[in-house]
């Protein structure tokens, strides 16, 4: 077999095309969906004589610094940067800078709640930059969705609130609101929020654990969910923060939680759901991020999670919607939905259906999780 193989170095690179060179030779900020291209100078055109100046030869395209910090990577490192692991909001552990340097990890969430100011808080992400050994800079996340959810709230930082308010908004409102709460993420150094949430709860849905239950909607229609989700998309991007859409294909229509809960199955949405349309339209809108729910989709695939489903992530994210940009799991560490699975398999399985980074909220699970990546990796090149 190849699949993992290639689907892992594929992903390597996607996830460092989301970066590219900064003068301190770390990769800057770019968006993965963005097309590079290479341009060649026309020769210009010169009279038949031979007393003209021959035009100099046409530059060679030269390969974008992603790409080509890319091959310069070993395949351990290209693993590495396939994993985000967690880092408390409040200090950094050595278990995440075990994961940096020894497992080449390329990316962090700031998990837990702080009360941090920006500043106490950029120091804090300086210092994870600063512990890393990569030419490739970090990913620096956090879930800083408002309401509940909402991890930064120290001095500087807004209250954001739920998104079941922000869905009262106008479009123009929200956007800038979620300019300033970028901007405020951008000087902490956090450079992706793990928002908006595009599940939508429909009227009369009663319970929904993990959604509808912490007011994390923007509303109770595809429509109002795409305009405000896109809103939030557009105005981390003005701040110069990746937007990560999620929990595709959608959790606002089950009972259960999947960080808490084994089992949970839709069986309600198809392949084709009216209930897509925010993620299409945040697809549209170029959403750097998109993140892949654990739920079982019994109309779609129901012979297992989603994020470990090729027909979910190749053949509806990346086929039917046509994404291009970096797709992240949910949880893959702690969620009980996903605990009967060995850790290594988690991690092959969600890169073997077309995944990019897999998260997981227990930094200590880099050495299993990378080994069996690695030794996957491995075992196809031959």
């Amino acid at each position: 077999m190849t699949r993992v193989w290639r689907a892992a170095a594929a992903a390597a690179a996607l996830v460092l095309a989301a970066c590219g060179t900064t003068t301190s030779g770390h990769p800057a900020t770019t968006h993965a969906s963005e097309p590079t291209t290479s341009t060649t100078a026309a020769s210009p055109t010169t009279p038949q004589s031979s007393a003209a100046t021959p035009a100099p030869p046409s530059p060679r395209p030269t390969e974008d610094p992603a790409h080509a910090l890319f091959d310069e990577m070993t395949l351990a490192q290209r693993v590495g940067q396939l994993f985000m692991v967690d880092c408390p909001s409040t200090r950094i552990a050595a278990a995440t800078v075990s994961a940096i340097q020894t497992y080449h990890v390329g990316a962090v969430i700031l998990d837990g709640t702080s009360y941090l100011s920006v500043a106490q808080t950029a120091a804090l992400t300086r210092q994870l930059e600063s512990d890393n050994p990569s030419a490739a800079k970090l990913f620096v996340a956090t879930d800083q969705e408002g309401g509940l959810v909402q991890r930064l709230r120290g001095a500087g930082f807004s209250s954001i609130p739920s998104a079941t308010v922000q869905g009262t908004f106008s479009t123009a409102t929200l956007r800038a609101d979620a300019t300033v709460w970028g901007a405020e993420l951008r000087a902490a150094g956090v450079t992706v929020d793990l928002a908006p949430v595009l599940d939508t709860v429909p009227a009369g849905q009663g319970s929904n654990p993990p959604i509808g239950d912490l007011d994390r909607q923007y509303g109770s229609d595809p429509a109002t969910v795409a305009l405000h989700g896109v809103a939030v998309v557009q105005g981390l991007a003005t701040a110069g923060v990746d937007a990560t859409a999620k929990h595709f294909p959608g959790l606002g229509r089950v009972t259960g939680n999947t960080d808490t809960t084994s089992g949970v199955t839709d069986d309600v949405t198809t392949r084709h759901d009216a209930y897509l349309a925010p993620f299409a339209a945040a697809v549209a809108a170029d959403a750097p991020f998109v993140m892949i729910s654990t739920a079982i989709y019994a109309r779609i695939d129901g012979t297992q999670p989603a994020a470990f489903s090729p027909t979910v992530i190749t053949g509806m994210l990346r086929g039917d919607l046509g994404y291009r940009g970096v797709v992240i799991s949910d949880d893959l560490g702690a969620a009980v939905q996903v605990s009967h699975y060995s850790l290594g398999a988690r991690a092959t399985a969600f890169i073997a259906a077309g995944g990019d980074m897999v998260l997981t909220v227990d930094a200590s699970q880099a050495a299993t999780m990378t080994a069996a990546v690695l030794a996957r990796a491995a075992s196809d090149q031959r």
